[in-house]
């Protein structure tokens, strides 16, 4: 299992150095799934561009990176061809909906508990928490994003707290799920 939980993507060297770590290959060959999905307001929207560049900053090729929006669901054959699936933020009753709308919920977690490498920005990891219903059940725990203060640098035990706090600057690195739980970042 290799998941980064984020409020704003690859946004301090830390976490960016622990998503080339997970990632495992040079990243010039890895091939990504972007997914703007949530982004369904201005704000939202603008704030795109910031989270393709986290991709391309780490050295992922323009040609590498597939966007894809929702519209359909997608197998997990072809999911697999992807290295990394990247979230982005927005509204995360929407993104749940379309993802649960296409099934793509399965395939995604099928993916995930292959091995798969997924980034979450904000929305996108509030759907892997249990703050809404009909989430995808990743973690136990409501998960806020954006906070002023947050969580302790250090592994996080299971059972998690009611309400794990996630700033701009840090991020929930899952491994090993429940073992391999840590909070990075400031």
């Amino acid at each position: 299992m290799r998941v980064l939980l984020t409020s704003a993507g690859l946004e301090t060297e830390e976490i960016k150095a622990c998503f080339v770590d997970m990632a495992g290959k040079e990243m010039s060959c890895v091939k990504a799934l972007f997914i703007p999905t949530a982004a369904i307001d201005a704000d939202a929207i603008e704030v795109l561009p910031k989270c393709m560049n986290d991709l391309l900053k780490c050295g992922i090729l323009d040609k590498n990176i597939k966007v894809y929006d929702l519209h359909t669901g997608m197998e997990l054959e072809e999911l697999q061809q992807y290295d990394v699936v990247y979230l982005c933020g927005g509204s995360t009753h929407y993104l749940l909906e379309r993802i649960n709308a296409t099934g793509f919920c399965q395939s995604l977690m099928e993916y995930i508990n292959g091995d798969g490498l997924v980034i979450g920005v904000s929305a996108g990891s509030l759907i892997f928490s249990n703050n809404l219903e009909n989430n995808l059940g990743l973690i136990d725990t409501k998960l806020d994003v954006h906070c002023i203060t947050g969580e302790r640098r250090g592994r996080l035990s299971y059972p998690f707290k009611n309400n794990v706090r996630l700033t701009n600057t840090c991020a929930l690195v899952i491994r090993d799920f429940p073992d391999g739980v840590e909070i990075i970042g400031e």
